[in-house]
């Protein structure tokens, strides 16, 4: 039963990568938009630390979705969450239960997984090789 699986294994991966792109894509059309919802702290300027993360949202978030330079993107946006989480949830707590950054941890191993991993199926990157 395993083994049958394993074939679908690129098609899993490509789930993966699609779903944290659009749950972190909205992040940033949050903080940009205000959609669905303006967060707390409202929109935000593009040229502030609050922007450029917002920026990295919303393109990262849309450059992963389609699968498009993954692993680099992957790789940034990981190192993103690490500093988001030690910036705004460890020092509220360490417990990630008790400070709200179950959600940036898990995007960060996330991102980790598919920078080394690849997008699996269904990205540009698959068929920008298959073209190579």
């Amino acid at each position: 039963m395993i083994d049958r699986l394993a074939g679908w294994s690129p098609y899993g991966q490509a789930a993966l990568r699609m779903m944290a792109a659009l749950l972190f894509l909205t992040h940033g059309v949050q903080k940009f938009f205000g959609f669905p919802e303006p967060s707390e702290r409202g929109t935000v300027q593009l040229f502030s630390f609050m922007g450029f993360a917002a920026t990295l949202e919303l393109v990262g978030g849309l450059l992963l979705l389609v699968g498009l330079f993954t692993r680099p993107v992957a790789f940034l946006l990981s190192g993103m969450m690490a500093v988001a989480y030690f910036m705004a949830h460890a020092p509220r707590s360490f417990y990630p239960i008790l400070n709200g950054g179950e959600p940036a941890i898990l995007f960060c191993f996330i991102f980790l997984f598919l920078s080394m991993a690849g997008p699996g199926a269904l990205s540009l990157d698959a068929a920008r090789g298959r073209r190579l």
